[in-house]
This record gives C-alpha cells, structure tokens and sequence, in this order.
C-alpha cells in the first residue's frame, strides 16, 4: 500500500494519540489512592504504550505483516531500542512539568508535549532501522 504523505501523518499521529491515552491512562491507574507510585506508574504507562504503538505502527503504517517470532522478537527489541532516546526525552518533559506545576494537569501537558517531540523522532528512527524490510514495499508518494 503507498500512503501519501498526509495519509501517513494522520495516520501515525492517530496511532501516537491512542498510545499516548494507553499511556497516560495506566499511570492514573497505578497512581490513583497511592503516595509515592510516580516511577512505577511511568514504568508502567511506558511499557503499554509502547506495546500499542509498536503493534499500530508495525501493521498500519509500516505495512509489516512478517509473523515469524524471531522476526517480531528482533523488531520489537529495537523498536524498545529507538524509543529509549524518545523515552528519556518523554520522561524528562513530563517530569519538568510536573515539577513546575505538581499537578496531574500539568504533568500530562508536559507528557503530551514530550510525547509529540519523542514520536517525530522515533518515526525517522523506525523508518530506518527497525521496518526496514517492510519500508521497500511502502514508499510514500508525495502528496497531491
């Protein structure tokens, strides 16, 4: 399939919203009623988010339909790998924020935003490293 450019943004942002509501709703789950959960709830919101995100990306925006476990076990790895640098970039808005603010309104505006700039990252990164064989039949046609 051959996205266009527009195609491919809406698509991607679209998918970056739904992980980043899987995010941000498992941290309140593992934050609410408890003092001091604020690593483990990160931790936590980070790991289903990038669950969905990879699953999303790898099916309906790089077009990867490779089911082999020593494929996906390879691919997953440096998807995880290409969102530590984003990760940190995430964490550290969100934590800022928070820091600023210490308030959940806050620390969210702060992740959303951190999110934003980590995404736009990870997408040249996977695009590159980690759908590489998937990205020889999705070329992107410009948009018109």
């Amino acid at each position: 399939m051959h996205l266009t450019f527009r195609q491919l943004v809406i698509r991607y942002a679209a998918f970056a919203i739904v992980a980043t509501f899987a995010n941000l709703a498992v941290q309140r789950l593992v934050l609410e009623g408890t003092e001091g959960w604020y690593v483990q709830a990160l931790m936590a919101g980070t790991l289903v988010g990038l669950v969905v995100k990879f699953v999303l990306d790898k099916r309906w925006v790089f077009f990867d339909d490779s089911r082999k476990l020593r494929d996906e076990t390879r691919k997953f790895g440096l998807y995880t790998l290409t969102g530590v640098c984003t990760t940190v970039i995430f964490w550290g808005s969100e934590t800022l924020f928070w820091l600023i603010g210490n308030t959940q309104s806050m620390r969210e505006i702060g992740a959303v935003l951190g999110l934003t700039v980590g995404y736009v990252i990870k997408y040249n990164l996977d695009y590159r490293f980690v759908f590489d064989q998937a990205n020889s039949s999705n070329k992107q046609t410009s948009d018109g």
